[in-house]
C-alpha cells in the first residue's frame, strides 16, 4: 500500500516526513506537526468580521495545518491591546465564536483561542501592569494592580477560558512572550513589586502559574492548555536560561500540554521575524526548552518552508513548528508539501510590508505575496464569466501578478518582457544582501507561469504596432520606471551612476560613495556597499553579529555584538528634513537604520546641492557649505513611469490599462504593484 498524506493524498518525496506525522498533545491527536501561530489581521474590526475570520482561519485549515491558533483576545477591558480590540468576558459574546469553531472543524483542524492581556503595551488609556513602568514603545504608563487585582485578572483569564471551552474552542494559548502581560510578570524589567507577586524568581512566576492550574482545575482534563513561553527575552533585565527552564517545568506540572516559544520582546535590538534572521535562526529555543520539559515543544519563526521545518523535527530541536506568516503567504502549504508539490508554494519572505507594517498603522493586514490574504470574501477564486486574449508588456512583479492570477481565472495571456529574464526590480532586491527570500517569489511565479502555460516572450521588445495586429482583447502595461535622475549642475560628472547600475552590478562602486536619497532603495544600496561579506543562511554568524547568546547564560540572552568594519566609506545625503529613513517600515526600518549606523555611514538631511565635479559633491548641510569626496555618487532620488506605446495603443482603440510603477512610481512598493496586478485580474 502507498503511504497517505493527512489529506489522503499519496505521498512521494514526504513518505518519510515527521512534518506530516501525527501527534499526541494531551489528551488531542494532531493530524500533522503544523501549527498556524496566532497572529493579529485586524478582521475583527471590519464589517462581516466574523464571517471573514471563520473563512480566513477555515482555509488554512482546509490547507492541511493541523491546529489553528487565533489571534490575541483580552481577558478582560484593561488587557485588549487598542481601544475597540476583542474581549471575551461575557456568555453573549461566545455565539460569534462559535461560527469560528465550526468552520475550522469542519475544515477538519482544531483550534485554540488565544487568550491575550498586554499589559504596558496596551494602546488606550486603561493601561494596567505589575509595576508602574512604560514600556519604550508605549508613550503611557501602566498603573501598578493592586494585589487583589491580581487575583482578579486571574479570575478573568480562567473565566475567558471557560467560555472559549463553552464556545467549542479545543483549548487556549496563553500568552506569555514577546513582551506582553504574562511575560512581564516574571521578569525584573517589568516587575520590581516587593509583594508575594515580585521579588524573586518563584515569585514572579506566581500569577502565570496559578492562571494554569486554576484553568486546568476548572477545566477539567480534555481541553488543551498551551503556554507561548519567552524562551529569550532578547531585552535588558530579561530572564536568565535558569529562570525560563525553571518556569518550564512548572509550567508543566501546573497542567500545561504545550509549550509554544516566543522570540524576544517588540523593542528587542535583534531581528526575529525579518528576512535579516536566516530560516532556523532561533531553533536553540526550543531544542533548549525539550530538554527540561516531557510535554510537545513548538518550535517558531522564520520557519517558512517544510525543509527547515524537517530538518527543525529531525535534529530533534522541536515537536510541532508554528507558521503563522508562512500561512497567510499560502493557505495550501501542507496540502502542497503532502502531495509532494512543494515547488509551488508561495513562500513567506519575512518582508513585513503588508503583515506588520499595515497592523502598526491600523490597517488590515494581508501579504505582499498573496494579496487574497484577509480578502477572501471579496476574491472568491472563481473563474472569469467572459475568457479574454491578454497582452502583458513587462515581466516585473506586477505585470506577473496579474499573468498569473489573470490565467488563473481563465484568460489566455501572453507575457512580453524585453530582458532576458522576468523579475523586473524584484532582481534588483534579490541583490542586497540577505534579501535572498526573493528568490522564492521569483520561483513561485516561474512554478506558475509554467503550469498555468502563460505563453512568455523574453527578449521580446514588443511594439504598439504588433499589439494591435495580434488583435488583443487587452493590453496591460506594467513596464515599470526610469531612475529620476539628479537635477544638479554636474550630474554627467563620470562618477554619477543610477542605483540600478550598483544594484544590478554593472557598476562597481569606489571605496568612497555617496547616496543621494534615503527612501528604500537608498538604503538598500548602502546596504549592499556596506555589508561586507556575509553568508546568507549562516546561523551562527547572525546569532553573533546581533549578539544573541543561544544559551542565555545571562539575564535577557545578550551578548555583545560582533560587528566587521564595512568595505567602504559611505555618506547618505537627502534633500528633505527629515528623519532619515522615516518612511522605511514600522517593523523593519529600525533594522536598517542600526546597522548602517553600525558601520559608521553617515547621515544628512535637509541638503541643498550645488554642483558635481572633479574634487566630488559641493552641498549645503542645514544652510553650511560642505564639500564631500567621492569615488561613487549613486542617486536614488525618485522614479518616473516608463510607459512606452501608450498613446499608440490608446489611439488606435486597444483597451490598455497601466499597473505598478508604469502608473504611479512615487515610493516604488512590491506590495502595491503585486495587489494592483492582482486586482486587475478581477476586474478584467
Amino acid at each position: 500500500m502507498p503511504s497517505t498524506g493527512i489529506l489522503g493524498r499519496t505521498l512521494e518525496k514526504t513518505k518519510h516526513s515527521i512534518l506530516l506525522s501525527p501527534i499526541s498533545v494531551g489528551r488531542h491527536v494532531l493530524r500533522n506537526r503544523v501549527i498556524m501561530g496566532s497572529m493579529h489581521t485586524r478582521l475583527e474590526y471590519e464589517n462581516d468580521g466574523v464571517r471573514k475570520q471563520a473563512l480566513f482561519y477555515a482555509e488554512r485549515a482546509m490547507g492541511g495545518a493541523a491546529l489553528i491558533v487565533t489571534g490575541g483576545v483580552a481577558p478582560n477591558w484593561e488587557g485588549r491591546i487598542e481601544q475597540e480590540a476583542l474581549v471575551l468576558t461575557e456568555m453573549e459574546q461566545v455565539e460569534e465564536h462559535r461560527v469560528i469553531v465550526s468552520a475550522v472543524h469542519a475544515a477538519g483542524a482544531k483550534i485554540l483561542l488565544q487568550v491575550l492581556h498586554t499589559g504596558a503595551y496596551a494602546k488606550h488609556d486603561d493601561v494596567v501592569g505589575f509595576s508602574a513602568k512604560r514600556s519604550p514603545i508605549n508613550h503611557r504608563t501602566p498603573r501598578a494592580l493592586s494585589s487583589d487585582e491580581i487575583e482578579q485578572t486571574i479570575e478573568d483569564f480562567v473565566h475567558c477560558s471557560e467560555l472559549a471551552v463553552a464556545a467549542g474552542y479545543d483549548g487556549v494559548e496563553f500568552m506569555g512572550s514577546e513582551g506582553y502581560f504574562l511575560n512581564q510578570a516574571v521578569t525584573r524589567r517589568m516587575n520590581d513589586r516587593a509583594d508575594d507577586w515580585g521579588g524573586s524568581a518563584e515569585k514572579r512566576m506566581r500569577c502565570p502559574l496559578e492562571i494554569v492550574r486554576r484553568t486546568r482545575a476548572r477545566l477539567g482534563g480534555d481541553p488543551m492548555i498551551a503556554y507561548r513561553i519567552s524562551a529569550t527575552d532578547l531585552v535588558e533585565e530579561g530572564q536568565t536560561s535558569a529562570e525560563i527552564d525553571a518556569f518550564a517545568r512548572a509550567l508543566e506540572a501546573a497542567g500545561v500540554d504545550l509549550l509554544s516559544t516566543g522570540i524576544g520582546w517588540h523593542e528587542s535590538q535583534a531581528p526575529t521575524i525579518a528576512y535579516v534572521a536566516p530560516r532556523g535562526a532561533f531553533a536553540f529555543a526550543s531544542q533548549r526548552l525539550k530538554a527540561v520539559v516531557s510535554i510537545p515543544v513548538v518550535a517558531s519563526n522564520r520557519i517558512n518552508m517544510p525543509e527547515t521545518a524537517e530538518r527543525i523535527l529531525a535534529e530533534g530541536a522541536a515537536d510541532l513548528i508554528s507558521m503563522a506568516r508562512p500561512l497567510l503567504a499560502d493557505a495550501d502549504l501542507v496540502r502542497k508539501y503532502a502531495e509532494g508539490r512543494a515547488d509551488e508554494i508561495n513562500t513567506c519572505i519575512a518582508c513585513n510590508q503588508a503583515c506588520l507594517d499595515r497592523i502598526f498603522t491600523d490597517q488590515t493586514a494581508s501579504c505582499l505575496v498573496n494579496p487574497r490574504a484577509c480578502r477572501e470574501t471579496e476574491f472568491d477564486g472563481s473563474r472569469a464569466a467572459v475568457h479574454r486574449r491578454v497582452a502583458v508588456v513587462g515581466g516585473g512583479a506586477a505585470g506577473l501578478s496579474f499573468a498569473v492570477t489573470a490565467a488563473e481565472r481563465g484568460h489566455d495571456v501572453v507575457l512580453y518582457e524585453a530582458d532576458k529574464d522576468i523579475g523586473g526590480q524584484i532582481n534588483l532586491a534579490r541583490a542586497v544582501p540577505l534579501k535572498g527570500e526573493f528568490d522564492e517569489l521569483l520561483r513561485y511565479f516561474r512554478r506558475r507561469l509554467e503550469l498555468l502555460e502563460v505563453d512568455v516572450r523574453l527578449n521580446v521588445a514588443t511594439s504598439a504596432e504588433q499589439l494591435v495586429r495580434e488583435r488583443y482583447d487587452a493590453v496591460v502595461l506594467a513596464t515599470g520606471i526610469r531612475p529620476r535622475r539628479l537635477d544638479v549642475t554636474g550630474s554627467e560628472h563620470r562618477s554619477v551612476v543610477a542605483y540600478t547600475e550598483i544594484l544590478s552590478g554593472r557598476v562597481k562602486a569606489g571605496s568612497r560613495v555617496i547616496v543621494v536619497g534615503m527612501g528604500g532603495v537608498g538604503f538598500d544600496v548602502a546596504d549592499k556597499l556596506t555589508a561586507g561579506e556575509r553568508e546568507v543562511g549562516d546561523i551562527p554568524q547572525f546569532l553573533k553579529h546581533w549578539g544573541i547568546d543561544p544559551e542565555v547564560r545571562d539575564q535577557g540572552g545578550l551578548a555583545t555584538p560582533t560587528k566587521t568594519p564595512p568595505p567602504r566609506k559611505v555618506v547618505m545625503l537627502q534633500r528633505g528634513s527629515g528623519r532619515p529613513g522615516e518612511r522605511l517600515g514600522k517593523s523593519t526600518g529600525w533594522i536598517h537604520r542600526l546597522e548602517l549606523k553600525s558601520r559608521g555611514v553617515e547621515m544628512y538631511a535637509g541638503c541643498v546641492y550645488r554642483k558635481i565635479d572633479d574634487a566630488g559633491f559641493h552641498v549645503d548641510v542645514q544652510g553650511e557649505p560642505r564639500l564631500f569626496e567621492a569615488d561613487t555618487i549613486v542617486y536614488c532620488a525618485g522614479q518616473e513611469p516608463h510607459t512606452p506605446m501608450l498613446h499608440e495603443l490608446r489611439a488606435a482603440n486597444v483597451p490598455t490599462h497601466i499597473i505598478g510603477g508604469a502608473r504611479d512610481a512615487r515610493q516604488l512598493d512590491a506590495v502595491r504593484a503585486i495587489e494592483e496586478g492582482f486586482r486587475l485580474a478581477y476586474a478584467l
